[in-house]
């Protein structure tokens, strides 16, 4: 195997500074990469390149509350510390909290996780359903842009080759919507690769009016799937039953031909329809879903019947 450098940086000045003058990989907790570049079993992986970790950046760590309000989450930070944070909106913990076994949740972290751009992964669907913003950083400055926005496709973002992912920033708590909805499919329910996760959250307003609607569906295209012309299709109005079949209808539109269209179609309608239909009946418990005991501690629990 053909040698390469490992740079170790103290701290993200020091970080920026090499990606501004090298063309390395950067590695935070490596539960993508080092499968990504995985050699013979039991052999070190080969990377082409050389390699960044960053994973004792104290400036990427944290979750804080900032003075707008928003919730601020470190690109270093693991998805057991979302899981446990009660900071963090609820829709991103019940996501944390399921993906994969115990080992990776405490490896992998918020930032690689969005950087990896697979239609699969667990972040991106209540990143884009809260419009959570992505924060990049390099020596000329900072940007920021929508989650939705960074990831472009299946393996590929809007990064330029010196910034680096300093934070997530969230702008919505589940203390925004009156009934809020997430559900991850399975083969099983721990240590399981999503076939399909489904986010929503509702708020009405006067007179049974919808005020905000938000739907997301992961592994239903090249990238995460959110569609503002289908919530507003139902932003507005009325939850009738010709509105719900409306906004079924709108959003299949929206899957890939070639995301395993039957399943996936299928389990998506059922569970918007699931998600409508308990709202207009105004249930007591602000989750709606269908789980039992699989909600992280301290959550709301969730509305059985249907």
């Amino acid at each position: 195997m053909e040698k390469i450098d490992c740079y170790i940086p103290e701290t993200l000045q020091e970080a920026l500074e090499i990606l501004h003058r090298e063309d390395v990989i950067i590695l935070a907790g490596g539960s993508d990469l080092m499968v990504f570049h995985k050699n013979e079993p039991s052999l070190i992986p080969e990377f082409e390149k050389s390699v960044m970790i960053i994973r004792n950046l104290n400036e990427l760590k944290g979750i804080r509350i900032n003075s707008n309000g928003e919730c601020e989450i470190g690109a270093l930070c693991t998805s057991n510390e979302i899981a446990e944070s009660t900071i963090v909106p609820w829709h991103l913990r019940q996501a944390a909290s399921r993906m994969g076994a115990v080992g990776l949740r405490n490896s992998a972290t918020i930032g690689g996780n969005i950087a990896n751009a697979s239609p699969k992964g667990d972040m991106p669907g209540p990143l884009y359903l809260l419009d959570a913003r992505v924060k990049l950083t390099s020596l000329n400055g900072s940007r920021e842009m929508l989650v939705s926005d960074f990831i472009i496709k299946f393996k590929s973002i809007d990064l330029k080759k010196d910034e680096l992912i300093t934070k997530i920033i969230i702008p919505y708590s589940e203390r925004d919507f009156d009934y809020i909805f997430w559900h991850k499919v399975g083969t099983r329910k721990s240590n399981a690769i999503s076939k399909i996760t489904v986010g929503m959250a509702l708020k009405f307003a006067e007179d049974e009016i919808v005020k905000d609607f938000r739907l997301s569906a992961t592994s239903t295209g090249a990238k995460t799937n959110r569609n503002r012309d289908v919530e507003n299709l139902l932003i507005g109005s009325k939850i009738t039953e010709e509105n719900i079949s409306r906004v079924i209808e709108a959003f299949d539109q929206v899957i890939s031909p070639r995301a395993m269209p039957v399943f996936r179609r299928e389990s998506t309608k059922r569970m918007i329809r699931r998600f409508l239909s308990q709202c207009l009946l105004h249930p007591e418990s602000r989750v709606i879903d269908t789980y039992d005991s699989y909600y992280v501690p301290g959550s709301p629990k969730p509305v059985f019947n249907i």
